[in-house]
């Protein structure tokens, strides 16, 4: 009898282990009542020691699980309490205090004075070692002891705004940044955007919807990072898109002189049978590398402190000898590096040299701050001396992104770039470890760089992006890419764009050759997908308004337009061009059921709702990880030489595991049908 009673009990033990709240990372804002930001914002979980400091923009982000109580206050505002749900993304206001901010002397290590503004009590002084031990924020561990963060509580709770004073050399580095992944111990500061995914629009108020193509994949790659490493990624690090152009799609190449050819497909929404779902597919021309142009390249590589990490400089070495071996005599390359400041370590080489190079590489080593704005001066520099006419000249930034010495903003580090492209020179922005990885700020480099962004969490992922996707990564064949959808309301009544957030155009953008847009690689693919509420359907998800007084009445077009579901767009520069080529494409709807569907249109359906799940996003519907694995499976390995698609499904299972959704192989069954 006992021992049934122990067996019983053990059970309801694991059965209560393992039904616990899984821990997500929860992304937040805190304003005040008027709608502004409260910088540096304490975000803390009741009764423990877990807590973290929002950015100057009032943008945190914490390890939570479900029913944890957090304690948000801040410098002049009254803190308040706040259970956690199931959302992932949270808004907060404080109201303001009444007490006023005095002064607070403090001295740090070395002897360091920082001012600090506290919600009340006298000056103080702090010694070295409270200033190591109760920090606010994280400096860069190479600034470890000479200026650390701190953070100080007042009786109220509330927190404390730091100022470092100019001897320190220490920029903000919270600067520009909106979103921070957190660790358990809360120190963590990983920047993140917290983008507001887009909303479903009606075609009657918006019949077009217009954005930058973007080819970049970091999104995936950091997502399985989170993943292998058994935690969930923040909203923040799941951009949709970059989610779903991490994997290449079967499209036709393109005919008649065109960089690219355009493709569509259109069947049932797997997360929602009654909406459609369009997917457009974008295939660049393939040059073979012997044909590529000659590449005058720039190794930029940050070898400050924070990069001393296995994960960080050693694997970049390892990446950029990768890429060593791909060049031929034709191409060049340049090494410069930047710290503290920034020096040219190996002048243009031509690439038979492979030897010198990697010697170059091989003697690199991480030590001090991070003086990134510097860097990239000096390899515009270094570009342009060396620069070939009607070749491939790029710069190629291996780095953190936790730029904390001169320009290193966003802003400044935006305008620095944007003024230096104008020149020809692209940039290629190659993302490496954790903890403090700016994906952010890297996004940013890149798009205003002209070109694109690729996060390296494993050797073998460098090889996908060096060696694989050489032509792609490094050689671009059309730039500023946009595509305009317009719909036809006679059979959509609303739309959303899955994704591509941070790419959204205005409408009048489309035909303004000024406005910069994303640029795409040889042999690249790009794929977007609109969720599409056919007319007649009674949907949720449209917001209904008082009619208009001046605007006439209706909009629906007198006939069907030949069957139209839509019309697509595109506008795109020769790289050394500065006009823009016009391609139209009109779509029908040829009511393709999903089981009739291609294995392009259901691995890349797979992937998005895979992404709708991680986010937590409102319109993930009846999406699950068991309707991802039974789509993608019949397509998974079609197109799957080097495994990515198969690493794919065992992501998904891990997400679930993670989610407290565990999904069993027996229950997921393949979708036996025909892939086109």
């Amino acid at each position: 009898m006992r021992k049934v009673l122990f067996v019983i009990g053990l059970f309801i033990f694991v059965s209560f282990a393992f039904s616990a709240a899984a821990p997500f990372v929860l992304t937040g804002k805190v304003l005040d009542k008027d709608g502004n930001p409260v910088a540096f914002a304490i975000v803390k979980i009741t009764g423990t020691k877990q807590a973290v400091t929002a950015d100057a923009d009032g943008v945190f982000s914490i390890k939570v699980k479900e029913g944890d109580e957090l304690e948000i206050g801040g410098p002049g505002y009254i803190a308040v309490k706040v259970k956690v749900g199931t959302e992932k993304v949270l808004s907060i206001a404080l109201e303001h205090s009444s007490q006023t901010l005095t002064e607070v002397v403090v001295v740090g290590a070395y002897n360091i004075k920082r001012n600090v503004r506290s919600v009340s009590g006298a000056c103080q002084t702090i010694s070295p070692e409270q200033l190591n031990t109760v920090r606010m924020g994280n400096v860069s561990n190479a600034l470890a002891g000479k200026v650390a963060g701190v953070q100080v509580r007042s009786q109220s709770g509330s927190g404390y705004i730091v100022n470092n004073n100019q001897d320190t050399k220490l920029s903000n580095h919270w600067a520009g940044q909106s979103n921070y992944a957190a660790d358990s111990s809360g120190t963590n500061r990983e920047g993140y955007d917290l983008t507001q995914e887009n909303d479903f629009l009606t075609v009657k108020d918006n019949a077009l919807s217009t954005f930058s193509i973007d080819v970049d994949a970091a999104s995936y790659s950091n997502v399985r990072r989170f993943l292998n490493s058994k935690e969930l990624p923040p909203a923040g690090a799941v951009r949709i898109e970059e989610m779903v152009n991490y994997f290449k799609y079967e499209y036709p190449q393109p005919k008649d002189n065109e960089p690219f050819s355009v493709n569509t497909e259109i069947s049932d929404c797997p997360w929602n049978k009654e909406h459609r779902l369009a997917l457009i597919g974008l295939q660049g021309k393939i040059i073979p590398t012997q044909n590529l142009p000659a590449a005058n390249l720039v190794f930029l590589i940050d070898v400050s402190g924070s990069m001393e990490d296995e994960n960080k400089l050693p694997l970049v070495k390892s990446s950029l000898k990768l890429l060593v071996d791909q060049l031929r005599q034709q191409d060049k390359v340049a090494l410069c590096v930047y710290a503290g400041n920034a020096g040219l370590v190996l002048p243009s080489t031509d690439g038979m040299q492979k030897q010198k190079i990697k010697d170059a590489i091989d003697a690199l080593s991480a030590g001090g701050s991070t003086a990134g704005g510097a860097g990239i001066n000096l390899a515009y520099k270094t570009a342009l001396d060396n620069f070939i006419k009607d070749g491939n000249n790029r710069i190629i930034l291996c780095t953190d992104g936790d730029f904390n010495v001169g320009v290193s903003s966003d802003a400044a580090l935006e305008t620095l770039i944007e003024k230096k492209r104008k020149d020809g020179v692209f940039l290629t922005v190659l993302g490496f470890g954790m903890d403090n990885y700016q994906d952010a700020k890297m996004q940013k480099l890149a798009d205003k760089g002209n070109g694109n962004h690729a996060y390296i969490d494993q050797l073998s992922e460098a090889k996908k992006v060096l060696v694989n996707e050489f032509g792609g990564t490094l050689f671009t064949i059309a730039k500023d890419v946009k595509l305009q959808v317009e719909f036809n309301p006679f059979f959509v009544q609303g739309y959303r764009l899955i994704g591509y957030e941070n790419r959204m155009l205005a409408k009048e953008d489309f035909k303004d050759d000024t406005k910069d847009a994303g640029e795409m690689g040889s042999g690249h693919t790009v794929t977007a997908l609109y969720e599409i509420i056919p007319a007649g359907i009674n949907s949720p998800f449209l917001k209904k308004i008082d009619a208009l007084k001046y605007q006439a009445v209706g909009n629906a077009p007198a006939k069907s337009f030949n069957n139209e579901l839509m019309t697509i767009k595109l506008r795109y520069k020769q790289p050394d061009g500065a006009t823009s080529k016009l391609i139209v494409k009109p779509v029908t709807d040829q009511r393709e059921s999903l089981s009739a569907a291609s294995g392009n249109y259901r691995f890349a359906a797979a992937v998005a709702e895979f992404g709708l799940l991680l986010r937590n996003s409102r319109f993930k519907q009846s999406a699950s990880y068991k309707n991802i694995l039974s789509l993608a499976r019949g397509a998974a390995l079609q197109y799957d030489v080097e495994g990515y698609r198969k690493e794919f499904l065992d992501l998904v299972k891990t997400a679930s595991r993670l989610a407290g959704n565990v999904v069993d192989d027996k229950e997921v069954e393949a979708e036996n049908v025909g892939v086109r």
